[in-house]
């Protein structure tokens, strides 16, 4: 006999409290009313931050627009699909629920007399704040956008009105009648406007979205003008913003760590430069020597604007090298001012490209379950999600220049790290570093800056006029520029020139005698093989004057993972602390220009090869860094090089010229002035003339591609893989720390950003040489595998033939 049809109980009859906006946690899952009032006042919170300055101060609606739509963007999650998706095994439901509301948006706006550009712009932050509407011209290469899902061919009354189900009698009614007044209801009241009345003529739900949805659609086809486009944008990333703090229940940091009066609170009497600097008002350029203080400049200057601003401003700090952001970071937890109820200042820190990757998939929709996942996967996800907010709630941050640009890329997992380029404070610290492409990139941003009411300042001891001048004339508002007056910094080095390779065994014996003799010695080389090959042969000798002592001989440069830099920057630190401090210690480290920014050594005695006038002065400034050394000036010996690599011929050719016309008249020393006189021969030359071309052209050039938001909501993520195409930079693993890295992913006690601190910078052209190349990556741990030999002392090896790149 056949079986007859199975009668499947009826379901329970759903209230307004019983709708869930999220499928975690499993015992009592947020309801979707909790989630809605507490997106609207993340809202609040944000606003307060950023207050209305620059560009956003021209549109006053920008914040209510904001608020209405963080109170409706997830009013869609009233389908019955979506709920049964988020319940214990649910099936996908495969629709979008910011979509069905924007049925509400069109319900209430009328009732509640918006106009049509309110209602227009509630309901695009509303549609956008998961996907974006269009592909780009190039296609896409991220999420679906609306546009592809939703069009002529969609059935709207099956998938949002009465959707048929497996068998007859079946069919799921998405959103019941008792259920949608009782939402309504809720929502004007929260609107503080009557319920709105029903229409002549019906109209269904799906029939709102979809009418909306095209105009939309239609809307942000077209190209829009550049400052429309900007506020679009901005306004996206506080709704995104808002909807990812609400979710990961984090509120923003109100506290910054920053006194107001910090000059006053300096355990020394200020320096004329940092006075000057505390007293600007406005954009700031700072030049003062290694070791006078530069860094208390720069946090001088942040705390002279707190007053002059709105909102709370937040304090951007970034350096040019990845393996000095952690020492940064952790000086400012040991100097600045904890919360009261913290025991250290909260400083926030992100490395690299990955972890910015991790953090948009960690902070992305979660609203369609996974059914592999357990409930220790929502666990970690969510200890995860509330540790990646930390980011954005933090009022201090260390970055570096590619998680600043990286918010030129726009869209909802990028559009919160614009926003939070608005009403703040950026300290650009050894801006000179820079190749003239991420110069130019960053005179480009402090124009975008400057437009949404920030300010910035700009640090460094070896900052050539030419550089000064396209700062200048990249931006509208005035530009300070104040320089420590001569003599701030004493006489700390004897200058030697040497022809002689510093591989040389006249070089290696020399170097060997100062280790004898008990000195601390600073070896800075400018390739990664030359530092590995040299600390091998010295390592010894080190031991050798300092038995038992296992920090005797340390290795620093950028291919470590980040956990081992870290661990090799604290011995540094405690062993080589800036004098008076003691103990002193004698021993030898062996670095590449990962030395250079950040780090406040002290070294007896410094041999280093030529390089670019402002890296041979850097690392000059960590040999006697504050001329307290006993035997006064201390030799700084610079080996001509036998290839200009890494670093463009014709810098490394200036740089030995400069050095050599600066000894050939009789200068032996190593002052400040004589780095300026250093960087105007230079910066003189041919190579230094096509510099500031260079920096020139790339600054125009990101403007141009990166910076005009004509098309907002269209597709932008292939402006990721461009950018990060054109740092030629990416973040790899080593094949022996996959199982580790995977379970810091996976485990119910893992951590995504953690796992981060496994990866190793490395240039993307070299990926092949290790076994991989641009592109593919590992699609399980999504990451570039490499092989290689790898440990803690020496790092990532370089694959034969001996790599000659950073």
């Amino acid at each position: 006999m056949a079986a007859g049809p199975v009668n499947t109980p009826p379901r329970p009859r759903r209230q307004l409290t019983d709708l869930r906006a999220k499928s975690t946690p499993a015992d009592d899952p947020e309801r979707l009313t909790t989630h809605s009032r507490t997106v609207h006042d993340r809202v609040d919170e944000i606003e307060q931050r950023i207050a209305s300055v620059g560009l956003i101060a021209t549109e006053p609606a920008f914040w209510p627009r904001i608020r209405r739509a963080g109170l409706l963007h997830d009013t869609g999650k009233i389908a019955e699909g979506f709920q049964r998706q988020v319940e214990p095994g649910g099936a996908v439901w495969g629709e979008r629920h910011e979509v069905l509301s924007l049925a509400y948006i069109d319900l209430l706006a009328t009732a509640a007399g918006w106009s049509p550009k309110d209602r227009l712009m509630v309901a695009t932050l509303v549609a956008t704040h998961h996907r974006p509407l269009h592909a780009s011209s190039a296609g896409t290469f991220g999420k679906h956008p609306l546009a592809w899902d939703y069009n002529a061919q969609t059935e709207w009354e099956k998938v949002f009105g009465i959707t048929p189900g497996p068998a007859p009698g079946q069919s799921i009614v998405q959103v019941p009648g008792f259920l949608h007044r009782e939402l309504v209801a809720w929502l004007s009241g929260f609107l503080h406007t009557d319920p709105p009345a029903p229409p002549e003529e019906p109209v269904t739900l799906a029939q709102r979205a979809r009418d909306l949805l095209e105009l939309l659609l239609e809307t942000w086809r077209r190209d829009v003008a550049e400052e429309d486009g900007l506020l679009a944008v901005l306004a996206q990333g506080a709704l995104t913003l808002a909807d990812h703090a609400g979710s990961a229940h984090q509120h923003l940091q109100t506290h910054l760590p920053l006194r107001p009066d910090y000059l006053d609170h300096l355990e020394y009497q200020p320096y004329p430069h940092q006075q000057q600097a505390s007293a600007t008002n406005g954009h700031l350029i700072l030049i003062s020597p290694t070791g006078s203080g530069k860094t208390e400049g720069g946090l001088a200057w942040a705390a002279g604007q707190l007053p002059a601003m709105p909102g709370l401003p937040r304090l951007v700090w970034t350096l040019p090298y990845r393996a000095s952001l952690n020492a940064i970071r952790l000086r400012f937890v040991d100097t600045l001012v904890p919360a009261p109820d913290e025991e250290q200042a909260d400083i926030g820190l992100l490395h690299g490209t990955v972890a910015q990757t991790l953090l948009a998939e960690t902070l992305d929709d979660d609203c369609a379950p996974d059914p592999q996942q357990t409930p220790g996967d929502h666990a970690r996800k969510a200890r995860a999600q509330a540790a990646a907010m930390r980011l954005f709630t933090q009022r201090l941050r260390v970055a570096t220049p590619h998680q600043l640009l990286a918010g030129a890329i726009a869209g909802p997992a990028y559009s919160s790290n614009l926003l939070e380029q608005a009403n703040a404070l950026f300290v650009l610290d050894e801006l000179h570093a820079y190749e003239p492409d991420t110069f130019g990139r960053l005179c480009a941003a402090m124009r975008l800056w400057e437009r949404l009411g920030s300010r910035f300042a700009v640090l460094s001891a070896t900052l050539a006029t030419a550089m000064t001048d396209i700062i200048e004339e990249s931006v509208e508002q005035p530009v300070t520029i104040h320089r420590a007056p001569p003599g701030t910094s004493p006489v700390r080095h004897r200058l030697v020139l040497d022809d002689e390779p510093i591989t040389a065994a006249t070089s290696i014996q020399r170097l060997q005698g100062w280790l004898h003799q008990g000195h601390s010695v600073l070896v800075v080389v400018n390739t990664v093989a030359d530092a590995q090959e040299l600390f091998t042969q010295l390592a010894d000798a080190a031991h050798a004057a300092h038995p038992d002592d296992p920090h005797a001989a340390l290795l620093l440069h950028s291919r470590f993972t980040g956990r081992d830099r870290n661990a090799i920057e604290n011995a540094l630190l405690d062993r080589y602390p800036e004098r008076p401090r003691t103990p002193r210690h004698g021993g030898l480290v062996v670095a590449t220009q990962a030395v250079e920014v950040s780090l406040q050594l002290d070294f007896d005695r410094g041999a280093v090869q030529n390089a670019p006038v402002e890296a041979v002065a850097q690392r000059a400034g960590r040999v006697n860094r504050r001329g307290l050394h006993p035997d006064g000036a201390v030799e700084f010996r610079v080996h001509r090089t036998t290839t200009h690599l890494p670093y463009p011929a014709g810098a490394v050719d200036a740089s030995w010229s400069a050095l050599t016309t600066l000894a050939d008249n009789g200068t032996a020393t190593l002052t400040e002035q004589d780095i300026d006189t250093l960087l105007t021969h230079a910066y003189a030359t041919d190579w230094g003339l096509q510099w500031a071309k260079d920096a020139r052209h790339h600054r125009d050039a990101f403007a141009e591609q990166f910076l005009r938001f004509t098309d907002p909501f269209h597709d932008r993520s292939e402006y990721a893989r461009t950018l990060t195409e054109q740092f030629d930079s990416v973040d790899v693993l080593h094949s022996e720390h996959a199982e580790e890295y995977e379970r810091l992913l996976r485990d119910e006690d893992g951590d995504p950003l953690l796992a981060t601190q496994l990866l190793i910078p490395l240039r993307a052209h070299q990926l092949k040489a290790y076994g991989s190349k641009l592109g593919q990556r590992d699609k399980r741990l999504k990451v570039h595998l490499i092989n290689g030999l790898y440990d803690s002392t020496l790092g990532l090896r370089p694959p034969p033939p001996q790599e000659t790149i950073l």
